[in-house]
């Protein structure tokens, strides 16, 4: 499905003559770009840009809602003709989009939600993230204490992952086969936070954990480090793809990590900007779907494309695809791994 999409985001920047000739300004505003994936996602980004004639100017918010907001208003200062903004905040980023509508900039809400109607949103399905990664955990331990490692409380992605999981687990919940022994938001989506999120969690059910759903990658790797320290191994499930956790994949500690290949959806969000910089109305970005699916309801014009979950069983697709080597992934691997062999 992704690929017939972005064919069509292609076909709207590629018969674009005058942006060729003109060259736009895009402006990239990062929430918080020391996670691993956001370098893979602006080299995407940064190419299909300049491949459609136009220039890249990005800024880092370093984990600041506020820091953002003078980041956004900085890119606009230097020119910028679209916008692409990785929100921080859900609610604290209106102001941004307040003075991009007001200068009459298009808006990219890209990979993170921001419920307005001005925006555009481009992001993989996460409630299906949510469902791949309980489906995979629950099929190694269908039953037992589950613990949830749940991202930044400001972002909405949490609340999707954590439905999709919901929709997968929840009658099993409700009949008591599973038990949620501890559920917790880490800040920032950090590894550190998690970690002391899940030694807590351990120690209050004396180690008794049986599985973990946890909502991405780096927190999968915190949850790890604290199981590991208590001579624990169980599965766990997380997303992104980081090369970190897919090794994790090859040695047996995670039990899935959900790719969300980045390079497509830096590559869409650089045509599709690229495209609303020269006018293309938001609702005529072929591909463009109408969704209300926020927690305010509000009817925005999205494009969602399909995750791939990684496990011991496929991990040969994220190495055939150049994502990471062979040796990076297999290194340290267990016996059985057909891509390690």
């Amino acid at each position: 499905m992704h690929k017939t999409v972005l064919a069509a985001v292609m076909a709207v920047v590629g018969f674009s003559s005058s942006a060729l000739a003109e060259g736009k300004v895009i402006g990239v505003s990062w929430s918080n770009f020391q996670e691993e994936r956001w370098k893979t996602d602006e080299a995407a980004m940064k190419a299909a840009i300049e491949a459609a004639g136009n220039t890249y100017i990005s800024a880092d918010a370093q984990a600041s809602a506020a820091k953002q907001l003078t980041d956004v208003e900085s890119l606009i200062a230097q020119g910028a003709n679209a916008l692409v903004i990785l929100a921080m905040d859900k609610d604290a980023i209106g102001p941004a989009v307040d003075k991009a509508a007001a200068e009459g900039i298009a808006v990219v809400g890209y990979d993170r939600l921001i419920e307005d109607e001005r925006a555009f949103y481009l992001t993989f399905d996460n409630k299906g993230v949510g469902r791949i990664i309980a489906e995979t955990v629950k099929a190694a331990k269908p039953d037992g204490n589950y613990a949830i490692m749940k991202g930044d409380p400001g972002d909405p992605n949490a609340a999707f992952l954590l439905e999709g999981m919901m929709e997968v687990i929840g009658a099993d919940v409700d009949a008591g086969t599973i038990k949620i022994v501890g559920e917790a938001f880490s800040d920032g989506w950090k590894p550190e936070n998690a970690q002391a999120n899940m030694e807590q969690i351990l120690t209050a059910n004396n180690n008794a954990v049986d599985a973990v759903l946890a909502e991405n990658d780096g927190m999968a790797g915190g949850v790890i480090a604290a199981l590991s320290a208590q001579g624990l191994n169980i599965p766990v499930g997380g997303q992104d793809g980081d090369l970190a956790a897919l090794n994790r994949v090859a040695r047996g500690t995670q039990t899935v990590s959900v790719w969300k290949d980045s390079r497509q959806l830096g590559d869409a969000a650089g045509k599709i900007a690229s495209a609303l910089a020269e006018g293309t109305a938001m609702d005529a970005v072929e591909g463009a779907t109408k969704w209300s699916g926020g927690e305010k309801g509000v009817e925005m014009n999205a494009i969602f494309l399909a995750p791939t979950p990684i496990t011991k069983d496929n991990l040969h697709i994220v190495i055939d695809a150049g994502h990471i080597s062979k040796e990076q992934a297999c290194e340290g691997a267990m016996e059985g791994v057909a891509a390690c062999q």
